[in-house]
């Protein structure tokens, strides 16, 4: 007779450090600057459309190990791996991580383990935690509570990254910083407008008795003119409004003329687009280009997402190396970005055909210049 052993039940909780326990804490340093940068996306659409964009244009990358076997059980972690409470891949997790540095100019994320191993990642909320300097170098990472603040202990396991900081400063500068005011214009343009069609769609009319001079008859006629003309107004289907007297009736406004906006409006529009760094076809703006500045902006917008792919490259390390370390494997590994549109893999095509076919020639040339020496 076989006999069976319990399987021991493990623990399914994992403790994420930075989320904070409890109810609303006291607002971090700098929480009122990124309360207006997430006002800003959700009131000028453009913004927030520029930094989905950014988020899908970065691209993908792969993982080159030195064991093919270590990377294909790595490359499946990477694809299989929960991200927060419903997102899967790390792909989910950078994205967000990127949405945080460029809207805030900061981001912080976690490793969290379970049962020895990463079991998640976690992107945490900027709006919950307070960065502080650790030295020259280091930075200290504190969760805030309604009961004051608790510092996270496990550093390793810890994701900061900074955009564009200023020297000597762990805080970050976001995309936005500078597009407040030129918002504010923007949507003061966009509400007079508003107010405008608003009063001139909604035509209103001034009615204007001239009494005959019998005396008592002024007011009451006043009010039996009211009463026909809101009757009138308020019926759904024509209807002959009928007055007794002098009775002239004018709209209110209709000769007023709208305020041109499209200059102000597009100049606001390009001092978003310039700080955004996306070009303005990606936004759905049609503005006069030719294809050499199109390509030319192509090109910037490449440079770009190199450069967000630069900070991104030194989390994505962490992750693949804290892995690889869990399991007991060589750290050695390399990140390796794909390129980001077709046109460029044809540009660096053209390229290294260009490179061989002039080498070709140089050889060519060498060969037929020692025959004529030999002759």
């Amino acid at each position: 007779m076989l006999g069976f052993r319990r399987r021991e039940e493990r623990s399914a909780a994992v403790s994420v450090q930075t989320r904070p326990a409890g109810g609303p804490a006291p607002l971090p340093a700098g929480a009122g600057e990124r309360e207006l940068y997430r006002v800003l996306r959700q009131s000028v659409p453009i913004i927030d459309a520029a930094i989905y964009k950014l988020r899908r244009l970065i691209g993908d990358f792969k993982v080159n190990c030195p064991d093919p076997g270590a990377q294909e059980r790595l490359q499946r972690f990477l694809d299989g791996i929960q991200v927060n409470a419903g997102g899967t891949g790390i792909n989910e997790f950078l994205g967000i991580y990127l949405e945080e540095l460029i809207t805030y100019g900061n981001a912080v994320g976690e490793m969290v383990l379970s049962g020895g191993q990463i079991g998640a990642l976690y992107n945490a909320g900027l709006r919950d935690l307070e960065l502080a300097e650790d030295g020259a170098l280091g930075v200290k990472v504190s969760v805030l509570e309604p009961g004051g603040k608790r510092e996270c202990g496990c550093k390793e396991l810890l994701l900061i990254s900074a955009l564009n900081p200023e020297a000597g400063s762990l805080w970050g500068v976001s995309l936005l910083r500078g597009l407040p005011f030129v918002s504010t214009v923007l949507l003061q343009i966009y509400q007079t407008l508003g107010t405008n069609w608003e009063r001139m769609g909604n035509v209103r009319f001034a009615v204007t008795c001239k009494p005959d001079g019998a005396p008592g008859s002024a007011a009451e006629r006043a009010r039996q003119m009211a009463g026909e003309w809101r009757n009138a107004m308020a019926s759904r289907e024509p209807r002959d409004f009928v007055a007794v007297g002098d009775v002239s009736i004018k709209a209110i406004g209709p000769d007023n003329q709208l305020m041109e906006s499209e200059v102000p409006v597009r100049q606001m529009l390009e001092q978003i687009v310039a700080k955004l760094g996306l070009p303005p076809f990606l936004l759905g703006l049609s503005w006069s280009s030719t294809e050499r500045m199109s390509s030319q902006q192509a090109d910037v917008l490449t440079s770009e997402l190199e450069a967000y792919r630069r900070v991104l490259t030194p989390v994505v390390l962490k992750v693949c190396r804290t892995w690889l370390m869990l399991e007991g494997l060589s750290r050695e590994c390399e990140v390796v970005w794909e390129e980001i549109t077709m046109q460029d893999e044809v540009d660096h095509a053209n390229a290294r055909y260009y490179t061989a076919r002039a080498r070709k020639l140089e050889r060519e040339l060498e060969l037929s210049e020692q025959e004529g020496d030999a002759l």
